[in-house]
């Protein structure tokens, strides 16, 4: 059995070994080759599983950590934040070429554009908007030491070493010159905030609805997931790369971005505006600084985007779309100096 990524004689061999309880393997097949890490069904001859490894060619450092991914959801399962059930960690990249993971098998779809959302009415599509924030509400609101979390990350002068990680990605993956990249990083770590300006908390990294998977109906979050770059910080980084991701009524450049799809426009889901003040209310939290977060989550994307592009210049991607990924960045950098200059839309 041929599939990109997986060596799947060896693959049985660890699976027999280390998970004998799932039964024998009997299937492999590629779930989404992402823009990101790569996703698997396995099917066995007791259960479905789900496997989780690195992508192809060019990886940054830091990115892509198999273990992080396991380690959060071994901690979340059983908390009010809804994960997939760990199986089974695999450290060694003999098996299949890198570290990976198996999780339990959700009966849920990652949802990326508002055509899935076509099915439930207006009331139910808003009240899965609602329930997107009161989940990220429910992360942030984790006793990330009473769940094992507490050296998970560093809190303190978070926001000044992520602007310091993104830079640093930005110079391992870019080929090209974006005059508006060294402008943008100079405001981004003139607006700082102060480490005091938000109590830490654990944080996804990449919260969005299409890395949740979705009940469509009635409509749930049954599991977050992608939890790579999960880490203890500050929670408003988390809420203002999400309001990045969103696509609101009449935002044709977003349109134009290849991330995350359109599925903020299916009817009655939250715009951008209803969504940060639903997450107000429900954590409790102050937004007054939510025009530099959002800057900065158009900054983190842009730079994810160019690791991506960088990914595909390689001939290293999997699945198909990318061929226009690398556009997205210079747009990106520029609705992130707009969001200085205005505020958030």
């Amino acid at each position: 059995m041929t599939v990109p990524g997986i060596d799947w004689a060896r693959l049985v061999a660890w699976m027999g070994e280390h998970v004998p309880s799932a039964g024998e393997p009997v299937s492999v097949s590629l779930i989404s080759g992402g823009r990101s890490n790569l996703t698997y069904l396995v099917e066995t001859a007791r259960r479905s599983v789900v496997l989780r490894r690195p992508p192809l060619g060019h990886v940054l450092p830091t990115a892509h950590d198999m273990r992080r991914e396991w380690r959060v959801i071994s901690a979340l399962h059983g908390t009010p934040v809804p994960v997939p059930e760990p199986v089974a960690f695999c450290a060694e990249e003999e098996v299949i070429g890198a570290p990976f993971y198996l999780m339990g098998y959700v009966e849920g779809a990652a949802v990326r554009n508002r055509q899935e959302l076509s099915t439930p009415g207006p009331e139910e599509t808003r009240r899965l908007s609602q329930r997107l924030a009161e989940v990220l509400a429910e992360i942030h609101a984790v006793d990330y030491r009473a769940v094992g979390l507490g050296d998970f990350g560093r809190p303190d002068g978070y926001m000044t070493r992520q602007l310091e990680r993104w830079c640093q990605q930005w110079e391992r993956s870019a080929d090209r010159h974006e005059p508006a990249y060294d402008a943008l990083v100079a405001r981004l770590r003139a607006r700082l905030p102060s480490a005091s300006a938000s109590a830490a908390t654990l944080v996804h990294g990449d919260y969005r609805l299409d890395n949740t998977l979705v009940r469509p109906d009635p409509p749930e979050i049954l599991a977050v997931v992608d939890w790579e770059m999960s880490t203890l910080g500050d929670p408003l980084a988390d809420l203002g790369l999400t309001l990045t991701y969103w696509h609101d009524p009449g935002d044709e450049e977003r349109a134009s971005i290849p991330v995350a799809g359109d599925v903020t426009l299916a009817p009655g889901f939250l715009n951008a505006a209803e969504f940060a003040a639903h997450y107000a209310k429900v954590s409790g939290r102050d937004l007054g600084d939510l025009d530099f977060y959002v800057a900065f989550g158009n900054f983190k994307l842009a730079v994810i985007v160019e690791g991506i592009h960088a990914r595909f210049r390689q001939g290293k991607t999997v699945g198909d779309g990318f061929e226009r990924i690398g556009a997205a960045v210079p747009t990106l950098l520029a609705r992130a100096h707009r969001t200085l200059d205005d505020g958030p839309a």
